[in-house]
C-alpha cells in the first residue's frame, strides 16, 4: 500500500479519535499494550519475522488499538463522577436553626439572675455542642430541644467581645457544651445562654419541663 493510500486512512482515524481532546495516556501502559498487540498474529505474518517486515496496515491497526484503549481508560477515570441527580448525603440533609447575636443597646439595664420563670418566656431553648466556629458564626449540634425547634444544628452569630464583658453574652468555644435560649431570633445574655452546668440545666428543665 502506497503512502498516498494510507495517508487518508490516517486522517480518518485521527478524525474519529475519541481521545483527541484528552491528555496523553501513560506512556509505559501504552507501550505494554502495543507490545501485546504486536505479538498477536494480526495478518499472515508469523512471529519469526518479528516487527521488521510488518506491513503499514499492521502498524495502523496497532496505533488505532492504542488510541481506543487510551480513550477507554480515560473514560473509566472520568465516567464515575458523582451523579448530579443522586440523593443528598446525610450531611446535606441536616436541618439548621439560624440565630443572631443581640445588640448591646437592647440591654442597657442591669442583668437579671436567670430563673426558671424568666427563662420559660423564651421562644427557643436547646442543649448543644459546638462543632465549628468560622467567620463569626458558631455551629452547634443540638442534642436536646427544650422548645422552639427540632433541627439537627443551630447556627449562632457569635456575640462580640465587648458584649460578652458588658452584659454576660455567651462566649462559645470549640467542642464546648452550651445551654442556649433565644427570642425574636436573638440569643439571650446575662447568663441565660451559657456553658452547660448542672444548675443551669436544672433551671432549663424547670422552665420547659
Amino acid at each position: 500500500m502506497t503512502d498516498e493510500l494510507h495517508d487518508p486512512l490516517r486522517a480518518r482515524l485521527q478524525a474519529a479519535d475519541p481521545a483527541a481532546s484528552l491528555p496523553a495516556a501513560d506512556p509505559d501502559g501504552v507501550a505494554r499494550l502495543l507490545e501485546d498487540v504486536m505479538s498477536t498474529e494480526l495478518t499472515t505474518e508469523n512471529r519469526e519475522t518479528g516487527t521488521r517486515d510488518r506491513s503499514p496496515l499492521t502498524w495502523l491497526v496497532a496505533a488505532a488499538a492504542a488510541v481506543i484503549i487510551a480513550g477507554i481508560g480515560v473514560f473509566a477515570l472520568v465516567g464515575h463522577d458523582e451523579d448530579p441527580t443522586a440523593p443528598p448525603t446525610a450531611a446535606d440533609s441536616q436541618t439548621v436553626t439560624e440565630l443572631g447575636a443581640p445588640a448591646a443597646a437592647a440591654y442597657s439595664a442591669k442583668c437579671l439572675v436567670p430563673t426558671a420563670e424568666t427563662l420559660s418566656g423564651q421562644q427557643v431553648a436547646f442543649d448543644g455542642t459546638v462543632t465549628a466556629i468560622a467567620d463569626g458564626v458558631v455551629t452547634l449540634r443540638v442534642s436536646h430541644w427544650y422548645t422552639g425547634g427540632d433541627t439537627d444544628l443551630a447556627r449562632v452569630q457569635a456575640p462580640p467581645e465587648d458584649l460578652q464583658q458588658l452584659i454576660g453574652a455567651v462566649h462559645f468555644e470549640q467542642g464546648g457544651r452550651y445551654l442556649v435560649s433565644a427570642s425574636n431570633g436573638q440569643v439571650t445574655v446575662c447568663g441565660f445562654s451559657a456553658p452547660w452546668s448542672t444548675d443551669l440545666a436544672e433551671t432549663y428543665q424547670q422552665a420547659f419541663g
